[in-house]
């Protein structure tokens, strides 16, 4: 009986670690410059909508993902284009960049949750 608890219990911890491991993406973010942005889930996606600033209201791009591999476009908004990008959320930080030639040349900044 003790045994089967055990295992049981070691079990459920295996299950529920990778749940609890994924960083969302979901929330607001603060860029260094005050601009703030708001991830919401979106038809599987996740999107960025600019919440403060110039370009309020507009969107940013959407990935999808989770943790340390979200993937999807990235609109710059002061230049009119869209780049490749990509996302990674650890904490209450999110590096997000824009990239092109495939990934291979990328230009990054990091969000601070709010």
């Amino acid at each position: 009986m003790i045994r089967r608890f055990i295992l049981a219990s070691a079990i459920a911890g295996l299950v529920a670690a990778p749940a609890m491991a994924a960083e969302p993406i979901e929330g607001s973010w603060k860029r260094d410059n005050g601009t703030v942005i708001k991830y919401a889930a979106n038809g599987g996606a996740f999107c960025g909508t600019v919440m403060t600033g110039e370009y309020k209201g507009q969107s940013i791009g959407c990935m999808k993902g989770s943790g340390a591999n979200y993937k999807g476009k990235v609109n710059k908004l002061d230049e009119g284009k869209t780049y490749t990008g990509k996302a990674s959320v650890n904490g209450n930080s999110m590096k997000l960049s824009g990239c092109v030639l495939g990934g291979v040349i990328c230009k990054s900044e990091t969000l601070k949750r709010q």
